[in-house]
């Protein structure tokens, strides 16, 4: 009998793992990590939304199974913020799948659409899933950059000119996780018309699309005229409404796309809990002062996050999107690789950061931080950062940080 399982000898030793057994160890002996390792977000939902979620998890009726695809309301409801949000018409019934966070709606597009040997198109440093998700699947990557500039479109087209097979997929995601560069849609126009000249199907993760900063909203793929012809979108509550656990995402876009995921995932599930959904519902359909109110407060966060680690000697560039933080390691302290650096924030400082190699190889020398913890944490890990920098010999300025 077989153990060695082809999927997972494709799978490497997943080092975000890693560390986070170190954090789980640390405060089962008691230690307070300030954990800025995972985007778990640290709010509540609305209070209108769990309402709803009670409300309906009394019914009787409600218990039973749902629908894979998500039910009508939501499909529509989702149709309703695309309308609202960025002026583009969608078919409820034929453009829009209910999926269990936007996780489970990448790798089930992955599973309906990859074939042994394709070759997707996927950037590094990427979520995980991005690459992992078509990996599973049976694709080999090729990486692309996570830059939007000239040398991406650069090297997209070195990739359709010396690859074989040609890739069929490009994956992307704005805001990016990790890096949390944006672009605008100028880009998207020049992407679309690319998958179109070559034949590929367009991926785009707009999970952080309501967590911009500096007044510049983000913009969706699919506000380019003739981007349902070639693209889907990937949209999440968790972080717009703080709904992480609740698992409830959405993919948007091209017709094929969507039957094909929703006919595998009719296979693999029968849909998110009922009155989950019909929360989903009036979050979308409710009051939006959440929407903006995060975004404020990610916004002050991020703003607490820069000048406190600033002067603890931790030059952090200010993202413009997203609820992380794209973080170079200290100079000095760069020899030790992402990972070791992260080990050893962790143990001496008391402060829990994602390592930029567990991104992709292209983020080693960073790593990333998530804005979860309120500005009193934020201020108390610039602290902590700072007696650990001046412990390893790194000058920090004079000032004391927060």
């Amino acid at each position: 009998m077989s153990e060695d399982f082809y999927r997972i000898k494709r799978l490497p030793p997943y080092v975000i793992a890693e560390v986070n057994a170190m954090r789980a160890a640390a405060r089962a002996g008691g230690e307070d990590i300030i954990d800025l390792g995972m985007g778990n977000p640290d709010l509540p939902p609305p209070e209108h939304v769990i309402e709803k979620l009670v409300e309906v998890a009394r019914k009787p009726s409600a218990h039973g199974y749902s629908q894979s695809k998500g039910i009508p309301g939501l499909r529509k409801a989702q149709a309703n913020y695309y309308g609202r949000r960025f002026g583009v018409d969608v078919d409820p019934e034929t453009e829009v799948v209910v999926t269990m966070g936007s996780k489970e709606g990448l790798a089930s597009l992955a599973t309906a659409i990859t074939a042994p040997g394709d070759v997707v198109l996927a950037p590094n440093p990427s979520y995980p899933i991005h690459t992992f998700g078509f990996i599973i699947a049976g694709a080999t990557i090729r990486a692309v950059p996570t830059t939007p500039d000239e040398a991406y479109f650069e090297s997209l087209e070195r990739a359709m000119a010396f690859t074989v097979p040609a890739p069929s997929v490009l994956v992307m995601g704005y805001p990016s996780n990790p890096t949390a560069e944006v672009v605008d849609l100028a880009f998207y126009e020049r992407v679309v018309a690319f998958a179109k000249k070559h034949k590929l199907w367009v991926i785009s993760d707009l999970a952080y699309s309501e967590l911009y900063f500096d007044g510049k909203p983000t913009p969706s793929i699919l506000q380019v005229p003739g981007a349902k012809d070639v693209a889907i979108e990937f949209t999440s509550l968790s972080k717009t409404y703080s709904m992480a656990g609740w698992r409830m995402g959405f993919g948007v876009g091209n017709k094929t796309l969507i039957a094909a995921m929703t006919r595998v995932k009719s296979y693999l599930d029968y849909g998110a809990f009922t009155p989950i959904q019909a929360a989903a519902c009036a979050a979308l359909n409710g009051p939006q002062d959440i929407v903006e109110r995060n975004r404020q407060l990610y916004h002050k966060r991020r703003d607490v996050l820069v000048e406190s680690f600033g002067r603890a000697g931790w030059d952090i560039p200010s993202p413009r999107a997203s609820m992380f933080a794209w973080a170079p390691l200290p100079p000095a302290l760069a020899h030790l690789g992402s990972l070791e650096f992260t080990k050893q924030l962790l143990t001496h400082a008391h402060v829990a950061v994602a390592p930029g190699v567990g991104y992709g190889e292209n983020g080693e020398g960073y790593v990333r931080i998530a804005m979860v913890e309120n500005e009193q944490r934020l201020r108390q890990a610039a602290r902590n950062v700072k007696k650990y920098l001046q412990s390893m010999g790194v000058n920090t300025p004079a000032r004391g940080a927060g």
